[in-house]
C-alpha cells in the first residue's frame, strides 16, 4: 500500500482544504494525541483504543509494530499516509533553478558531525541561491548556534552574514572558529599568491530574540554600517534593543535588503522569523526549518500573550483545533528513525516505556505532591539505544544505586523537578537514569531471550524505580510495595507497544499540520509573497527536514 499524499498546498485554498482534512481525521483520535505514555497504566489508556485493533496488534511481532502504519489497520493507515506531507528530499535543482551546491571542505566542516554537515551543505546552497535571486546585501542567520551555517555562507559563498544566537558561549566559539578559518584561507592565498586577502567573516550578535520588534531592530541595524558596528553593545542588555529602536530599523526604500535564515530555529523563534519577514520592509526572503514544536507557545493554552507560535494562520485559528503540549511533543517524533530500529532495540524501547509507566504508578501512589508539581517528568530511551548501537554491554551490577541528589534536610522540597521542563533527550534526567540502571543489562537478558522471566523484569523495574527516585531527589519510602506495583502493571505490558506505535504514527501528521499552518499564514498575504514548502534533507539523517521558503514579489513598475 503506497499511502501516497493526495493533497496539494500550492494555493491558500488547497492548503486550507488539506488542513481541514487533517483536523477531521484527528478529531476521533484526540485521546491518542493528548495522552502521554507515562500515564499508560495509571489511566488505563489501552481501554480508549478500539478493542479489535488492540487484539490484532498485540499479536503482532515487534517488527510490525515498529513499522506502523504498515497495513495492520488498513483504513487508518491509508487515510493517515494520504494526509502526511512527503519527506523524501525534493529535486532542489528543479525547485530552485540556478542553485549550485558545493561540498563543504574539511576546514569549514571542522566540528560538524555527519548530520550537521549534511544540513549545512544543503541549506547553505539554498540560502545562497535565494540571496542571489533577491540581490540581498546581508544574510541574517537566526539561532545560529556555533555558526556553522553562517561561516559556510561567508567563507564559501562570500556573503555578508550576521549570526544571532542567545548563547554568548556560542558567539565566542563562532568568532574563534572564524578566526582559525580566516588564517587558513589567508595562508592558502599567500602560498598561491592569489586573491586580495580579504574575507567575509560573520558578525556575531548575542541576543535572546523574544519579540518580532527585537528581531526587526537587529536586522535593521545589521544593514547599516554605523549601527552594525555597535551590535555587540546589546549583548549584555537586550532591553536596550526595544528601548532605543535605532533609526535604521527596517526602513522602507532604504536601498538595502536582507534574507532571514534559520536552521532548526527553536520553538517560537521560527515563527518570529516568518512574522519579522513580513513586517520588515528590508527582509526580501526567508528560509526557515523549524524544530522543537514542544516549546511553541499556543493560543489559549494557559497563555495570555497575543503573539503565540500556534496557530499562526487565520484559517487554523477559525477551525479552533487546539493541540496542547502532548500533541506538540508527538509532532517531534521521527518516524524514519523508529521505523529503522532493530527488533532488539524495539523490544527494549517498549520495555523501557513499561518501566517508566509503572514508575508513574509509584509516583502517583506514594508521591502525589510530585505529580501535582510536575506531571510530566521527561521522555526516555534514545540515550540507552545509542549505547546499545555502540554495542556497549556489561554484566548487571547488583550494588545499590547511589543517591547523590537526596538531602535529608530538604524535606518536602524537590530540587530536581522542573514543571516546565521540555520533554527532550537533552533535558530529560530520567534518560540518564536508564543508562545508570540498564547499562548493565545485556541484550540477551532484556530482549534476545524469548520470554524473559517475570522475576527478572521485576528486578529491573525495581532498580529502575530506585534510580528514578534518586534522580528526582526523593528518598525511597520503606512502605513502597514495588512488587504490588509491578503485579498491577505487568499483565498489560504487552499492550504498551501497540499503543505507543499507534500514537507515534500520528506524529508526522501533527508535524504536517503545524507546518501547513505556517505555510497558510504566508499564503494568506496574497500575491505580495511567493512561498513554497520543500523537504530538503535526508529524513533518516535529519528528521526535521522541511523548509519554508518565501520571497516578496517586487511591485510592478
Amino acid at each position: 500500500m503506497s499511502g501516497t499524499c493526495k493533497y496539494s498546498c500550492d494555493t491558500a485554498t488547497h492548503t486550507l482544504q488539506w488542513i481541514n482534512a487533517i483536523i477531521d481525521f484527528l478529531r476521533p483520535y484526540a485521546f491518542l494525541i493528548h495522552s502521554h505514555v507515562v500515564n499508560f497504566f495509571k489511566d488505563r489508556q489501552w481501554e480508549a483504543v478500539d478493542k479489535e485493533w488492540m487484539d490484532c496488534l498485540r499479536k503482532d511481532p515487534v517488527e510490525n509494530l515498529l513499522l506502523i502504519p504498515s497495513g495492520v489497520v488498513q483504513d487508518f493507515v491509508l487515510n493517515l499516509r494520504s494526509l502526511v506531507f512527503p519527506r523524501e528530499p525534493a529535486d532542489l535543482h528543479m525547485s530552485l533553478p540556478g542553485m549550485h551546491m558545493v561540498s563543504v571542505n574539511s576546514v569549514l566542516a571542522q566540528g560538524m558531525n555527519m548530520k550537521k554537515k549534511h544540513e549545512v551543505e544543503v541549506l547553505s546552497a539554498i540560502v545562497s541561491s535565494i540571496a542571489d535571486s533577491v540581490r540581498a546585501h546581508t544574510i541574517v542567520d537566526v539561532g545560529a548556534g556555533q555558526g556553522y551555517l553562517a561561516q559556510v555562507l561567508s567563507f564559501q559563498y562570500q556573503h555578508s552574514v550576521i549570526a544571532i544566537d542567545a548563547c554568548s558561549h556560542h558567539g565566542r566559539v563562532t568568532d574563534a572558529r572564524a578566526e582559525r578559518i580566516k588564517k587558513h584561507y589567508a595562508a592558502q592565498m599567500r602560498k598561491s599568491k592569489s586573491g586580495n586577502g580579504r574575507f567575509n567573516v560573520p558578525k556575531t550578535v548575542t541576543c535572546r530574540v523574544i519579540s518580532i520588534d527585537m528581531l526587526k531592530t537587529l536586522t535593521g541595524m545589521s544593514l547599516h554600517k554605523g549601527d552594525a558596528e555597535h551590535l555587540g553593545f546589546f549583548e549584555e542588555d537586550n532591553t536596550k534593543l526595544i528601548e532605543e529602536k535605532p533609526k535604521s530599523q527596517c526602513v522602507a526604500n532604504s536601498g538595502t535588503s536582507l534574507v532571514l535564515a534559520g536552521l532548526h530555529a527553536c520553538g517560537d523563534l521560527s515563527v518570529t522569523m516568518l512574522k519579522a519577514f513580513l513586517e520588515c520592509k528590508e527582509a526580501k526572503a526567508v528560509v526557515s526549518i523549524g524544530c522543537c514544536y514542544n516549546l511553541l507557545s499556543e493560543e489559549g493554552a494557559d497563555n495570555i500573550e497575543t503573539h503565540c507560535g500556534f496557530p499562526m494562520s487565520s484559517g487554523v485559528k477559525s477551525a479552533v483545533f487546539p493541540l496542547g503540549k502532548s500533541s506538540r511533543d508527538l509532532a517531534c517524533q521521527s518516524a524514519e528513525r523508529w521505523r529503522s530500529l532493530e527488533k532488539d532495540d524495539g523490544l527494549h524501547n517498549f520495555e523501557l516505556h513499561s518501566f517508566r509507566a509503572a514508575f508513574q504508578l509509584v509516583l502517583s501512589k506514594y508521591y502525589p505532591e510530585v505529580m501535582e508539581t510536575s506531571p510530566s517528568i521527561g521522555r526516555q530511551g534514545k540515550a540507552l539505544r545509542r549505547r546499545q548501537q555502540r554495542k556497549v554491554e556489561a554484566p548487571l551490577h547488583h550494588k545499590e544505586v547511589a543517591c547523590p541528589h537526596f538531602h535529608p534536610n530538604q524535606k518536602g522540597s524537590f530540587p530536581n523537578i522542573d514543571p516546565n521542563e521540555p520533554e527532550t533527550d537533552e533535558t530529560s534526567r530520567l534518560a540518564t537514569d536508564k543508562d545508570a540502571l540498564l547499562n548493565g543489562i545485556s541484550s540477551c537478558e532484556s530482549t534476545r531471550c524469548v520470554g524473559p522471566k517475570s522475576v527478572d523484569k521485576y528486578k529491573h523495574f525495581e532498580k529502575f524505580t530506585r534510580s528514578g527516585l534518586c534522580r528526582l531527589g526523593l528518598k525511597p519510602l520503606e512502605r513502597i510495595n514495588f512488587h504490588e506495583i509491578w503485579k498491577e502493571a505487568e499483565p498489560f505490558t504487552e499492550l504498551i507497544g501497540p499503543y505507543w506505535s499507534l500514537r507515534a504514527a500520528l506524529g508526522p501528521l501533527l508535524e504536517t499540520f503545524l507546518l501547513l499552518d505556517r505555510l497558510l499564514f504566508l499564503q494568506e498575504q496574497g500575491h505580495s509573497v511567493e512561498v513554497m514548502m520543500l523537504p530538503i534533507f535526508d529524513p533518516e539523517v535529519s528528521p526535521r527536514n522541511v523548509a519554508i521558503i518565501a520571497r516578496k514579489n517586487l511591485p510592478q513598475i
